[in-house]
C-alpha cells in the first residue's frame, strides 16, 4: 500500500496565521497612539502598563508598534508567505524579551491599569502564539525561483551585521542593563533598559537575509524598518532634551540612524526600480544565469 503523499507548499498563508494577525494588529495600534502622543512619565503612568521616562523611550517603543501593526496588517492580507515569513521570528524574540522583562520587574509595573494586564497577557501568550504561526506556515516555503530578484551578496551582508550589531546591543542591555545605562544616551532604569533591548532585537530580522536574500522577502521588513527609524526620528527631535550630549553615543546614535535611513531608501529605491517583468531586470547581480 502506497503513503499518502504530503501536498507541495504553495507559498500561501495559512487562515490560523491571518487570525493571529488580525488579533494582534488593534492592539499595537492602541498601544502607538498611547505611548507616542501621550509619552509623559505622568501620562504613562495613568494610561499604560508602567510609568516610562523619559518620554523618548515610550516614543521608541511607540515606532516599534506602529511598525509592527503595519506588518502584522499587511501580513494579514498578503498572498505569498515568502513575503512576510521574516518578521515572525523576530518579533518572537521581542515578545519573549518583553515577557521575561515583565516577570523579572513586576513590582515596577501598574497593577492597577487595565493597560498592565492586556500587556501581561499579550507578551505570556504572543511568543508562543507567534512562533507556532511561524513554525506551522513554514511548510509553505518555496525555494527561490532563478528569475527572482535577490539582494547581492553584499547588501545581504551588510544588513546581516547591522542585525548582528543590533541583537549585541540588545544582549547588553538586556544582560547589563546597570552599565548600559552609565553610557546610554538617555536616562535608563533596568526595566526601561530591558524594554529598549527588546526593539534592538527586532534587528535580528537583517540576520535572516542571509537565509533568504529574495527582495520580495525583504520588502516588507525594509518598510518596517523605515517606519520605526522615521518616528524615531521625530521623536528624537521631539525629546531632544532627553539627550546626553558628554556622551559619545549620543553622537554615534545620532548619526548611525539617519545614515541607517537614508541607506535603506536608497535600497529600497534602487531594488523597486529593478523590479520590473522579465527575468534579466528581475535578477540580483550574482543570481544565477536563466537557462
Amino acid at each position: 500500500m502506497e503513503l499518502p503523499v504530503a501536498p507541495a507548499p504553495r507559498d500561501r498563508v495559512r487562515p490560523a496565521t491571518r487570525a493571529l494577525c488580525a488579533f494582534v494588529t488593534p492592539f499595537l495600534l492602541v498601544g502607538f497612539v498611547l505611548l507616542y502622543f501621550w509619552s509623559s512619565a505622568e501620562d504613562t503612568g495613568r494610561l499604560f502598563a508602567w510609568r516610562i521616562s523619559p518620554d523618548f523611550t515610550a516614543m521608541m517603543l511607540a515606532s516599534a508598534y506602529l511598525g509592527g501593526a503595519y506588518y502584522f496588517a499587511r501580513a494579514l492580507y498578503a498572498d505569498r508567505w515568502h513575503r512576510i515569513a521574516g518578521g515572525f521570528l523576530p518579533v518572537t524574540l521581542f515578545a519573549s524579551l518583553l515577557g521575561v522583562a515583565t516577570i523579572v520587574h513586576w513590582d515596577r509595573f501598574v497593577h492597577g491599569n487595565v493597560a498592565f494586564w492586556i500587556w501581561t497577557g499579550l507578551y505570556v501568550s504572543a511568543p508562543i502564539l507567534v512562533l507556532l504561526a511561524w513554525w506551522f506556515n513554514r511548510a509553505e516555503s518555496v525555494p527561490v525561483a532563478p528569475d527572482e530578484l535577490l539582494l547581492s551578496g553584499a547588501e545581504a551582508g551588510t544588513i546581516a551585521a547591522v542585525g548582528i550589531l543590533a541583537c549585541l546591543v540588545a544582549l547588553v542591555l538586556f544582560v547589563a542593563p546597570g552599565w548600559a545605562a552609565t553610557v546610554w544616551p538617555w536616562s535608563l532604569t533596568p526595566l526601561t533598559a530591558r524594554v529598549v533591548g527588546a526593539i534592538f532585537a527586532l534587528g535580528f530580522a537583517g540576520i535572516e537575509v542571509l537565509a533568504d536574500r529574495r527582495w520580495d522577502s525583504a520588502r516588507l521588513l525594509v518598510q518596517v524598518a523605515l517606519i520605526m527609524l522615521g518616528l524615531m526620528g521625530v521623536a528624537a527631535l521631539r525629546s531632544l532634551s532627553d539627550f546626553d550630549p558628554q556622551r559619545p553615543l549620543s553622537w554615534l546614535m545620532g548619526i548611525g540612524m539617519p545614515a541607517t535611513t537614508v541607506a535603506l531608501v536608497g535600497l529600497y529605491v534602487v531594488h523597486e526600480r529593478r523590479a520590473g517583468p522579465g527575468p534579466v531586470e528581475r535578477r540580483g547581480p550574482d543570481a544565477r544565469p536563466v537557462d
